[in-house]
């Protein structure tokens, strides 16, 4: 398929939406990023209309990070964080995979690489994957992630936040991103978040509180959408 015929969605972002990388003061962003400029070339038919039903593939069904165990819940704030997957033009996608990862209430990962002192839980399994709906629609019962501080010599803090990996319709639609709390006081002091040149694109990375009475008394509830693509599209962080 030549470059010139590949459908508008998969053109390159607008500005304001992709991050500056490296981003300053985040030692990993510089391992991870390429040094020299990336080689272009036209994807192919595969890469654009495939692969289909990764859900066959990908096994979901593990929402509740929380209580796992049942009777044995995590410790920390136990939330609800739902939302959709929409495309460019904001209808949503069905069967998408949606992967989330994060910290437990200490801001500790329960992974060999996190290495600190802070507490693992062994309630906690820090990870999940659904599929959306036929409305695009996805959810999980987590615990609100705790800060932690970034190693380097500059002395900063991560907010809490969310790790999510969305698998669309087609590979070039994957998306690697992070959704913040609203109101913390370190979201304007987090160099990753800050990396992100538009304030507009910065907002979309925010999840949006829910009242209590339409959740609950047993969770906080959180509404979070994902924009695969366009103008609008949920930016891009590691």
């Amino acid at each position: 398929m030549p470059e010139d015929a590949l459908p508008a969605r998969f053109g390159p972002l607008p500005l304001g939406i992709a991050p500056i990388v490296p981003t300053p003061g985040y030692p990993g962003t510089f391992t991870h990023t390429p040094s020299q400029p990336l080689i272009r070339r036209p994807p192919g038919r595969t890469e654009v209309t495939g692969p289909l039903a990764l859900h066959h593939k990908l096994p979901c069904g593990e929402a509740n990070l929380a209580e796992p165990t049942p009777g044995r819940p995590a410790l920390g704030q136990l939330i609800h964080i739902a939302g959709q997957v929409l495309d460019e033009d904001g209808r949503p996608i069905p069967d998408a995979v949606v992967e989330l990862w994060q910290a437990n209430a200490a801001g500790r990962y329960a992974h060999a690489n996190d290495t600190r002192s802070a507490p693992l839980d062994p309630h906690f399994i820090g990870n999940g994957r659904v599929r959306t709906d036929a409305e695009g629609r996805y959810g999980f019962f987590t615990i609100r992630p705790g800060a932690y501080p970034v190693p380097g010599e500059a002395v900063w803090w991560r907010p809490p936040h969310v790790h999510f990996s969305v698998l669309g319709p087609a590979t070039l639609s994957r998306l690697v991103t992070q959704m913040f709390f609203p109101g913390d006081p370190l979201n304007p002091l987090d160099h990753i978040l800050m990396a992100v040149p538009g304030a507009a694109a910065r907002e979309r990375l925010i999840a949006r509180a829910l009242p209590p009475a339409e959740i609950g008394s047993g969770w906080l509830g959180y509404r979070h959408d994902i924009v695969l693509r366009g103008r609008r599209a949920t930016p891009t962080l590691p």
